[in-house]
Parts: structure tokens; C-alpha cells; sequence
């Protein structure tokens, strides 16, 4: 059996945070969106595009890390847009507040510590992955 170098570790370690950050998000989201019970309660004024944002976002994330795990280099553009999307729509959130548009402290934080986490998970992955494009086959 093969050891797994430093570069492996780290990319393993990558898609399954992305994997696991993707499933929770999934689950909080969509315990807000589809059931009306403590969960919609306890989100207060969150705002409708970033909190439909961030469960579909789920979905590209468990996509990235699945695409991390293998080695392919769509995992790391799928983790660059997930970073970039995720930029833009709180830039968008940000304007809503400006405009004096209702939310939560914690909406705040958290696409913080969204922005940041897909912005370091991009970069990793772009050091281990992205430069070799535009080659689509495993980097061995």
C-alpha cells in the first residue's frame, strides 16, 4: 500500500471539510426552508437570497470535495467558483444591509467564515491541483 505524501493528506483532509460543511449546510438550510419549526424560528430576519444561496451552495460543495478526493482538477474550479459565488452574494448581502434591509448578526459571521474557508480550500487545492490545467486527468 502506497503512503499517501504531505499533498495528499492535505487535499484528503480539503474534500472531506467540503464534503462535511456541504452536508451540514444542506441540513440547516434546509431545516429553515422546508420545515416550519425551532429551526425557522431561531433564524430570526435572515435574508431569502443568502440563506437559498448557501443550501444550493451545499450541493456544489459535496460536489468540490468529492472532486477534491479523486484529484481532478474540476474539483479545484468547482472550489474556485464555489469561492468567487460566495464573494459576490455576500458583497450582495452587504448592499442589502447598507440599504437598511433586515438580518442577523449571525448571517454576518457566517458568510465570513464561508468567504474565507472556500477562499483557503480554493488556494489548497490550486497548489495541489490547479496548476497543472488545463489537463482534466488525475493528478497522479
Amino acid at each position: 500500500m502506497a503512503q499517501l505524501s504531505t499533498r495528499d493528506v492535505w487535499l484528503r483532509v480539503v474534500s472531506v471539510f467540503a464534503i462535511g460543511f456541504g452536508l451540514l449546510t444542506l441540513k440547516e438550510g434546509g431545516s429553515v426552508l422546508f420545515i416550519d419549526g425551532p429551526a425557522r424560528a431561531a433564524a430570526g430576519n435572515y435574508v431569502p437570497f443568502v440563506l437559498w444561496f448557501n443550501f444550493l451552495a451545499g450541493f456544489a460543495y459535496v460536489i468540490a470535495g468529492a472532486g477534491l478526493w479523486m484529484r481532478r482538477h474540476w474539483g479545484f474550479l468547482w472550489a474556485t467558483v464555489i469561492a468567487a459565488a460566495t464573494a459576490l452574494t455576500f458583497a450582495a448581502f452587504g448592499l442589502h444591509v447598507a440599504s437598511g434591509g433586515a438580518f442577523e448578526q449571525r448571517t454576518v459571521i457566517a458568510m465570513s467564515l464561508r468567504t474565507v474557508v472556500w477562499i483557503i480550500i480554493a488556494v489548497i487545492s490550486w497548489r495541489q491541483l490547479g496548476k497543472a490545467l488545463p489537463n482534466l486527468e488525475p493528478v497522479r
